[in-house]
Parts: structure tokens; C-alpha cells; sequence
């Protein structure tokens, strides 16, 4: 598969940084564009993020067309402010604009929400992206697959991702499995 995978200034980079990790791994084709505001976190966080592929600011991108042939895009984690701006067609940056190009061509776009509580504006985009064809994906493990470490909190949320995606993987155990 063919993915354009966004980082934004959410707290939770862990959830971008593993799926980089494991998509490439599976042989897929990832592109990475940081947003400024993730970056702004790795530091808070002690976490480096992947080189990314375009810049934040580069509309011109190849990803930017609906003509550039991509499977789908995942925004993880993804900031409120990326939410709002997908959710109105604002595209600003980089990350906004190939979120409406997924949207508008009816690509497979998962948006890894990583905030509580959630404000009724919140709860409105989250609607809105959804009734546009987008998935959201709230960062929130499952507990059934008794997980012993963070990792394994941070794997479930990545594996349900990759499952949005038709991926096969061994992430996190399934129910009654």
C-alpha cells in the first residue's frame, strides 16, 4: 500500500512513530510530513520523529493532488486543530490539504484523535469527518487483550489503525483469540 502518514502536535507521537515503524517494516510505501506543532511535542515528549518526506508548508507536494495515486492517509496522532481544519476544508498546510484530497476522492483516511475530554466543537468535527467518508480512531486501547506494558497499550491502537487498512498484522491479541 501507498500511505501518507501525518504527525501532528498532539501529546501521544508514540502512536505516529510505531505505525512508521511497522508499515515499513510490512514492505508499504509511507510518506511522513511532520507538522510544526509535533515537533514542538517531540521535544516535551524526549521522542525523535521520523525524517519527513515533505514539509508542512509545501502545498505543492505530489500528495497535495488528487491525481497522485495513494491508497489512503492516517493523521496519528491528530491534534484538535487538525480535526477542525479537515473537518471545515480548510487546507492550510500540507496535512489539511491531503486530508481533503482523501475525502474528495474517496480514499481510505483514519484520523488518530488523541485528546479528553472533547469539547462539543470536537464532537461536531469528528462528525463531520465522518459523515464525509473519513474514520476516526480515538486513541483508547482495549483492556481483553491484557496488555503488560505501554507498548502494548501503544500497539493495540496502532494494530486497530492497520485493521482500518486491511493490513494483516500480529499487533495485539483479538477478542477470544
Amino acid at each position: 500500500m501507498r500511505i501518507l502518514l501525518a504527525i501532528t502536535g498532539a501529546s501521544g507521537l508514540q502512536y505516529g512513530l510505531r505505525l512508521h515503524e511497522i508499515l515499513k517494516n510490512l514492505g508499504h510505501t509511507v510518506w511522513v510530513v511532520n507538522s510544526d506543532g509535533a515537533e514542538i511535542v517531540a521535544k516535551a515528549e524526549g521522542v525523535k520523529l521520523p525524517k519527513a518526506d515533505f514539509e508542512e508548508m509545501d502545498l505543492g507536494a505530489p500528495v497535495a493532488s488528487g491525481s497522485y495515486k495513494m491508497d489512503g492517509m492516517i493523521v496519528a496522532p491528530c491534534s484538535l486543530k487538525t480535526l477542525g481544519e479537515i473537518a471545515n476544508g480548510i487546507g492550510s498546510n500540507l496535512v489539511s490539504r491531503s486530508a481533503e484530497v482523501m475525502l474528495k476522492e474517496r480514499r481510505k483516511l483514519v484520523l488518530v484523535v488523541r485528546e479528553t475530554p472533547l469539547s462539543y466543537i470536537a464532537i461536531k468535527n469528528m462528525e463531520t469527518v465522518t459523515l464525509a467518508g473519513g474514520v476516526i480512531l480515538p486513541a483508547c486501547p482495549g483492556f481483553y487483550s491484557k496488555p503488560e506494558t505501554v507498548q502494548d497499550l501503544i500497539d493495540f491502537v496502532c494494530g486497530k489503525t492497520l485493521d482500518q487498512f486491511g493490513i494483516e498484522h500480529k499487533m495485539y491479541k483479538r477478542w477470544k483469540e
